[in-house]
């Protein structure tokens, strides 16, 4: 059965947690942990961090001061064994879900097994598998959010239109590749399966949509529950390979290349947005999560992003969503939206530990964790 707010509430009930101190912040060693406990630390929180063997030493050597705990595990996925799981708890952690957080451990033992309280809400981690039922393109829908018309079949391709297709060997990457036609699809899709990149399964559960062109915004949101406000922490965009070194190509040696590029996010840098347009991108926060509210109570908690382009109409068009951290350092130190509201730099990592601090302070910290 899956765990229920509930359980996660009284379990922080039991925390021998003050005002001051005493409340651990815990984050999976991978994708965004860095920025978690760096943020904790500038909060005067302890900070957990749980690695995997030949994965650790980032956070072990590299960057150490940032961490107060280890935990170090054969498997990630091993975090949800009792006795690990009953040292976060004596520890009063709270932990922070993270992309590689879902993907390592699973959904079903995230639900089920992993009784430790999320800042933020377990149910939802599963809604960013476009397979999944009332995913986040149903929620995006629910909401009223602009997004690139998806189609049902390649046979109704006629204009260029993206294929998003989980890799054969990394199946929790995505291989990208672009058609204008039902011909063109069949092309592409078969060079890719010979070369293995992909297979004829994956393929048949791609999802296809008409590429909207625009300029590329991914917007970075917190929601808090204790005072139903939501935060823009600000735009970040994407480093990919091998796209980014194509793209750094004149037209003619890309022609020349004949690479079938893949889209790997490997990097981040930050971006701001004209000031006339950012009600669009609070708007859309806004509906994003009171729909959420309604369809996965107690909703969106935390950190979450809208990714999408700004189009030449000046449409805000979403074409994924991130239901947990996203993992853009780079947020903190390259936007001003949180710096107009808090005069300082607040970054991913610091507005999360602040409202763990804030929570622990209302006696609400039930209300932020699932």
């Amino acid at each position: 059965m899956p765990i229920e707010p509930e359980e996660a509430g009284k379990t922080v009930e039991g925390y021998k947690i003050d005002s001051h101190d005493g409340a651990t912040v815990g984050v999976l060693g991978s994708h965004s942990a860095l920025e978690i406990g760096y943020g904790a630390k500038q909060e005067n929180l302890d900070v957990l961090v749980v690695c995997e063997k030949g994965r650790e030493t980032t956070y072990t050597d590299h960057y150490e001061d940032l961490f107060d705990h280890v935990i170090l595990l054969d498997r990630f996925k091993d975090m949800v064994n009792s006795d690990i799981q009953e040292k976060m708890r004596d520890l009063n952690t709270i932990f922070v879900p993270n992309r590689s957080f879902a993907t390592y451990v699973g959904y079903d033992r995230i639900e089920k097994d992993f009784s430790v309280p999320i800042l933020g809400n377990r149910m939802m981690l599963r809604a960013e598998e476009r397979y999944e039922e009332n995913n986040q393109y149903d929620l995006l829908d629910s909401a009223g959010i602009s997004r690139p018309k998806e189609l049902d079949s390649p046979e109704e391709i006629d204009s260029l239109s993206i294929v998003k297709v989980h890799e054969k060997d990394r199946t929790v990457e995505r291989a990208f590749f672009y058609a204008s036609s039902y011909e063109e699809f069949k092309t592409q899709a078969k060079k890719r399966i010979e070369k293995g990149i992909i297979t004829e399964s994956a393929l048949e559960e791609a999802t296809i949509e008409e590429v909207a062109l625009g300029g590329l915004f991914n917007a970075n949101y917190f929601w808090s529950p204790l005072d139903d406000e939501i935060d823009l922490l600000g735009f970040d965009r994407r480093i990919q390979t091998d796209l980014d070194g194509l793209l750094r190509l004149p037209a003619d040696e890309q022609l020349q290349a004949n690479v079938d590029h893949q889209n790997i996010e490997v990097g981040h840098y930050g971006a701001t947005m004209r000031e006339s347009q950012l009600e669009k991108i609070f708007d859309a926060g806004r509906k994003f999560v009171n729909t959420c509210k309604e369809q996965y109570a107690p909703g969106m908690i935390g950190l979450f992003a809208l990714q999408g382009v700004l189009t030449k109409e000046l449409e805000f068009q979403v074409f994924d969503a991130s239901l947990r951290v996203p993992g853009s350092p780079a947020l903190g130190s390259t936007s001003p939206y949180m710096k107009y509201k808090y005069d300082e730099e607040v970054g991913s990592g610091k507005r999360t530990a602040r409202e763990v601090k804030r929570a622990i302070k209302k006696d609400e910290l039930s209300r932020v964790v699932t």
